[in-house]
């Protein structure tokens, strides 16, 4: 998943780019309106400042959704529903105001390409970059394929399956290991999960994937590098 990022301030390019980076896609980032009309072919999603340097923002998102049906978010300095509104009109999908949170970020991103391009009904769960496929037991990050023990995927599977919801340590080994009771409890059954999270961060590249939430469980995040919460 490649994305184009539009963005003439560099401290809020650097943020955009890295962010978008964290959630696992690619992304290229451009300071000017020439640049973003001369090199969006090709991008699965463009990320577009209305407020830019050499062209108006808004004619730029009218010249991409001249040319295609290339998905565009954009972004306005105002923030008030005039401006978001002019976005709209000029064809981008979706308008956020800044400043913008990673997490709704994220959300849109997701709920953007999920509706341009509609998954195979496999039950497949899309979480930002992250992938799960249980009918063929594939995961990928972006476009990048992660091999898994049978147990990394259940584990996976099972946190990505209700993605706000904190698994319990106990819950985690009845339903992957089946093992309950005094067994989930065990310190032997608390060190096998803790390795399964530690090989699973490894391989699919952060640590946030799957978030430690202390004294309780785990969830799975949103792929940030911190997997640590109170």
């Amino acid at each position: 998943m490649h994305v184009l990022a539009v963005e003439h301030d560099g401290f809020a390019a650097e943020r955009l780019v890295g962010c978008v980076r964290r959630l696992g896609y690619r992304v290229t980032s451009v300071p000017t309106g020439r640049e973003a009309l001369s090199s969006f072919d090709g991008s699965d999603l463009v990320l577009l400042d209305l407020d830019l340097p050499d062209i108006d923002g808004l004619d730029v998102c009218r010249n991409i959704r001249a040319a295609g049906d290339t998905p565009v978010i954009a972004f306005t300095s105002g923030g008030g529903e005039a401006d978001r509104v002019l976005g709209l009109q000029a064809g981008a999908d979706d308008c956020m105001g800044k400043p913008y949170g990673l997490r709704e970020l994220s959300a849109r991103m997701e709920a953007l390409l999920r509706r341009a391009s509609p998954a195979r009904d496999t039950g497949a769960l899309q979480r930002g970059a992250l992938r799960i496929d249980p009918a063929i037991r594939q995961v990928s990050v972006g476009r990048c394929l992660v091999p898994l023990t049978r147990k990394e995927f259940d584990l996976l599977y099972l946190l990505a399956s209700d993605p706000d919801r904190v698994f319990t340590r106990e819950e985690l080994m009845a339903r992957v290991w089946q093992d309950g009771g005094a067994v989930a409890r065990s310190s032997r059954a608390s060190r096998t999960l803790d390795t399964h999270v530690g090989t699973l961060r490894q391989k699919i590249g952060s640590g946030g994937w799957i978030v430690t939430v202390r004294g309780v469980g785990f969830r799975l995040g949103l792929g940030e590098s911190h997997a640590l919460v109170s």
